[in-house]
């Protein structure tokens, strides 16, 4: 059992077993929690521990765990100041800034005990390197200095690696470090656009880089994506007809589709930003999670960009674990003082001991080991959910299976018959099976309803085939009669 969920299960029924005790009354010993739970030591710790966050038990050194003592209610506050303070129009020059985090939680969000996980943005901890991690960290522990500050811009070594990674014209000098993928692009955002400036986004996009792009007060503005990629013709009639000076966009493995940029269309975009006096920021999140049988990958839009005009963002996140938040924007030219300042600003810099435990991981022999099982890995479970759709849901519109990323991109098969992406996914999880819905990828009105499957973060064809007999039992209660399901072999 996954240990997340152990602890979960565990704290789940101590909780439910609290109003046996009197307030102040002594818990169960943590040795008869392990024998009576078949647990070990470390899930009851961190089970109690969630208890203890929660307010419900108190821990006193050497005598045991117990029940809080009720608190004495005390008279709810007024708030609704906050909402005129948060609302302030701030005069006529101020731009309105949302922040919903709604489209980000959908993946970040750990479904309840017992339910696929097939919305999950992450891999599986099956899939991560998790021994060689505790050894790149241990060993960054004791490296001289390991906790020291590090350099404002990041780790030279580290710096350096990216900058090969990324494209041999690149220097260390041209690379910064940052706190991951999300914070990357956050930077990139709020130094090449001021408050109220339109930004071009691929439709659909990555949830998270439009919150962020809202929450800095930017305007997104769609420009649609096909098996291609982004659609060259309409880029150019965007940046004309808007005055944007900023184009986000994922060209290899493209979240939510798996479009990689066709060859043709990846020097026009290039062509089309420069002309418009824009910058291009590519977000290579995927170049890591290829699948084994995707031939060889073009290189990013940056290492092929002498004049500045692609910032490139790289992380090791997604290939390594959640929490290695380690990432680099490449830029060159002055605005890489600028991203460099906002750096500054926001984090001071990223913590040294994980900068060099992302050093003593990537020049492991065990990282080369690590990339080629997650690509046989990845290719294996999207087999295993493009045979299970087929059986089982063969209506769903599927457009293009990616060969690399951790995910499908389905179209639901329309408002005519019954197709609310909204009730399918409450009836997915009602049945077992957490999806992620289509709407929150699109900045304005979504084409159609769809939805996206995660593979990635599943523990193997067994759980995938299992989610989607569960994702069928939900369409066909949403949908009856629409043909969802299709017929059973």
């Amino acid at each position: 059992m996954h240990e997340r969920t152990s602890v979960a299960e565990l704290a789940e029924c101590i909780r439910g077993e609290l109003n046996r005790y009197p307030p102040g009354g002594k818990l169960p010993s943590s040795r008869e929690l392990v024998e009576r739970f078949r647990a070990s030591p470390v899930t009851v710790s961190r089970a109690v521990a969630q208890l203890v966050a929660e307010g419900l038990v108190v821990t006193r050194p050497g005598s045991g765990a117990f029940r809080a003592e009720l608190r004495a209610g005390t008279p709810p506050g007024d708030t609704s100041w906050q909402e005129v303070s948060l609302c302030g129009d701030g005069g006529p020059e101020a731009v309105p800034r949302t922040v919903d985090a709604s489209g980000v939680l959908v993946t970040l969000a750990a479904p309840p005990p017992g339910v696929i996980e097939l919305n999950g943005g992450y891999l599986h901890a099956s899939l991560r390197p998790e021994r060689a991690l505790a050894a790149a960290l241990a060993r960054a522990g004791r490296r001289p200095g390991a906790w020291g500050r590090p350099p404002t811009d990041g780790l030279t070594e580290l710096r350096s690696w990216f900058a090969r990674d990324i494209g041999p014209a690149l220097t260390a000098a041209e690379v910064l470090i940052t706190a991951g993928g999300q914070s990357a692009l956050a930077t990139a955002l709020r130094a090449l656009a001021p408050p109220g400036a339109p930004v071009l986004v691929e439709s659909p996009t990555y949830p998270g880089m439009l919150a962020v792009a809202r929450a800095a007060g930017l305007r997104p503005v769609p420009v649609p994506v096909d098996a291609d990629g982004v659609r060259t013709d309409l880029l150019d009639a965007a940046f004309r007809a808007t005055g944007a000076r900023v184009f986000v966009c994922q060209p290899l493995f493209q979240n939510p589709t798996g479009a990689v940029l066709a060859p043709k269309r990846r020097a026009e975009v290039v062509r089309i930003a420069r002309g418009a006096g824009a910058f291009v920021v590519e977000d290579d999140f995927a170049r890591r999670l290829v699948h084994d049988d995707a031939g060889p990958l073009p290189a990013p839009l940056a290492a092929d960009d002498p004049d500045g005009v692609v910032v490139h963002v790289r992380s090791l996140t997604k290939i390594a674990s959640p929490s290695l938040r380690v990432a680099a924007l490449a830029a060159r030219g002055p605005v890489m003082e600028r991203l460099r300042a906002i750096q500054v600003v926001d984090s001071f810099f990223v913590p040294r001991p994980l900068q060099e435990a992302a050093l003593e991981l990537v020049g492991a022999p065990a990282w080369g080991h690590h990339l080629r099982a997650v690509s046989a890995a990845l290719r294996e479970r999207r087999t295993a959910l493009t045979a299970a759709l087929g059986r089982e849901l063969p209506a769903l519109g599927l457009p293009h299976i990616p060969a690399g990323g951790g995910s499908l991109w389905l179209r639901l098969p329309g408002a005519e018959a019954g197709a609310d992406e909204s009730a399918v996914v409450s009836a997915a999880l009602r049945a077992g099976v957490a999806i992620a819905p289509g709407r929150p990828y699109f900045c304005a009105e979504p084409p159609a309803p769809h939805i996206r499957l995660s593979f990635a973060a599943v523990a193997g064809a067994a759980g995938i085939t299992e989610g989607v007999r569960r994702l069928r039992t939900a369409c066909e209660e949403v949908m009856p009669g629409s043909g969802a399901g299709g017929p059973r072999p």
